[in-house]
């Protein structure tokens, strides 16, 4: 989830530059460090000491302790997992969501943190979407942080090991297989479950227009074959309710393409989602889209689970409904 940006530190903080000390890949902070740690890859920038157990990097302040990848020049942090988690958060929930939603968001970052220790590459994640969002100390907030405190050591389990974890801002009213979403073996806990909770959202319902030229470069090679496109149609839906396909009907042809390449081609804050149930081309050649929910939709509904917490969901309870047949147990 996007999230507008937070205020930097500021010179004011005392420290002296230094250079940070090499990081090598068979430092596993697991291992090495007193506490659960990681190590989080920050990028090429300024480091700047303000005592042993934090820094600066690029104007903004971090727990932990800094290095750079031998023959990179990039800077790693080794962080406590759970302050790491103080950051994190904040970052992907709202900080005034009840405290319920916010205990299950740190149950999932800390189980997904959990998975990625990785000794034999020089770290473990990266502080974007990609990983999970990590801006350091600034993002911290009281409601985030006792969030993660009062979930210390607590993790998404299934058999006997760890859950894997997905989680998106609105399912839009159903939350989509992993299998159906990105291919491989289908998870009896990820395969979808239907969801009244997120109708608070703003993307819970949208309508969206796709110009003619981002329709045209959806069929790429295809284009020729389709001539004039005079309608476009979608596949029968999987049981999400998101169709795989999306059929353009032209003077010359027909194509079918991807619903995901369609998506990523016109780029994904015009379609916010997969979950469309309606393409209506207009006169003008562009396409009237109409549809539900923000983002791929798989496990975690962020919006589903604040709604829960309002009909009196503990963190347990919000975690189960969105991953049946898992269990919150400790690390």
């Amino acid at each position: 989830m996007k999230r507008s940006a937070f205020i930097a530190a500021t010179a004011a903080i005392a420290g002296s530059c230094t250079l940070a000390r090499p990081v090598h890949a068979q430092d596993d902070p697991a291992v090495s460090s007193q506490v659960q740690a990681l190590r989080v890859l920050l990028g090429s920038g300024r480091v700047q000491t303000i005592d042993a157990q934090t820094f600066l990097y690029e104007g903004r302040r971090y727990r932990g302790t800094a290095a750079v990848l031998p023959g990179t020049g990039q800077v790693v942090s080794t962080v406590p997992v759970e302050q790491y988690l103080y950051s994190v958060v904040s970052r992907e929930m709202p900080r005034s969501w009840p405290s319920e939603s916010l205990q299950a968001q740190a149950i999932l970052a800390r189980t997904y943190v959990l998975q990625r220790s990785n000794p034999n590459r020089g770290y473990d994640l990266v502080p974007s979407q990609a990983d999970q969002v990590y801006t350091g100390m600034d993002a911290e907030a009281p409601q985030t942080s006792a969030a993660v405190d009062a979930t210390a050591g607590q993790a998404l389990r299934f058999g006997a090991g760890f859950a894997s974890i997905a989680y998106s801002s609105c399912c839009g009213g159903h939350t989509e297989s992993s299998a159906e979403a990105w291919g491989g073996k289908p998870l009896p806990y990820l395969s979808g479950v239907a969801c009244d909770y997120c109708k608070d959202s703003s993307w819970y319902r949208w309508t969206q227009t796709v110009n003619a030229s981002a329709l045209r470069s959806t069929l790429g090679n295809q284009a020729d074959a389709v001539g004039d496109l005079q309608s476009i149609s979608l596949d029968s839906p999987d049981s999400s309710g998101r169709a795989r396909f999306w059929i353009f009907t032209g003077s010359a042809g027909t194509a079918r393409v991807r619903a995901s390449d369609v998506r990523r081609l016109a780029g994904s804050r015009v379609l916010p989602s997969l979950l469309v149930s309606s393409v209506q081309l207009q006169p003008s050649g562009d396409a009237l889209v109409q549809g539900a929910g923000l983002g791929h939709g798989v496990g975690f509904c962020q919006w589903g689970a604040r709604g829960l917490a309002k009909t009196g969901g503990d963190g347990a309870a919000i975690l189960a409904y969105y991953f049946p047949g898992t269990s919150v147990g400790t690390v």
